[in-house]
């Protein structure tokens, strides 16, 4: 399945993206602020192993951020279960060269409405560390609520760090449209 936003194009990943792919995820500021089972350095390897392992889950949840034909980042859904299995966790990344052009808010956007959609999701939510303004703001432009602070609730680095809750609901769902230039 493709998505097609104003600013990219989410798709499955295919093993000719792992050297773009981790061009863009090498990138020990994109690492600071993504869960330790993102690695750093990031090597060819390492996102080929990534490829791999999405394209055999069961169900599509996890898309290429592909801008000009070549994987520049991921946003992927991890589906809850038992009680939980109406929600989900979404997560992103973008090469650092795509920050601040609306991308990762469309990717957002676009991987919310099709959890709702495809995937029957009641909910999707987001955990970004709380000092990542810039990951609190692509929620915020694509929709989604802020339900509170979680403290004290992630070690990265050696460092204690807060988590700000945000989520999304299939009965408000992300608007339409792209954040180019927002």
């Amino acid at each position: 399945m493709q998505i097609r936003c104003a600013t990219c194009l989410l798709r499955p990943l295919v093993a000719s993206d792992a050297a773009s792919l981790a061009a863009h995820a090498n990138d020990v500021d994109v690492w600071r602020n993504l869960r330790d089972r993102f690695p750093h350095p990031y090597s060819t390897a390492d996102a080929e192993a990534y490829i791999a392992a999405v394209a055999a889950a069961p169900r599509q949840t996890s898309f290429g951020i592909v801008i000009d034909g070549a994987a520049a980042g991921t946003v992927s859904l991890v589906p809850g279960d038992d009680i939980a299995r109406a929600t989900a966790e979404i997560g992103y990344w973008v090469g650092r060269r795509f920050w601040g052009r609306g991308v990762t808010t469309d990717a957002v956007r676009a991987a919310t409405r099709y959890a709702f959609a495809e995937l029957g999701m009641h909910r999707v939510f987001a955990v970004p560390f709380a000092h990542n303004a810039a990951s609190n703001r692509v929620l915020e432009k694509a929709g989604y609520t802020r339900e509170g602070l979680m403290r004290r609730s992630a070690l990265k680095a050696g460092e204690v760090l807060d988590q700000w809750l945000y989520a999304a609901y299939d009965d408000q769902p992300p608007p339409a449209g792209s954040s180019a230039g927002r």
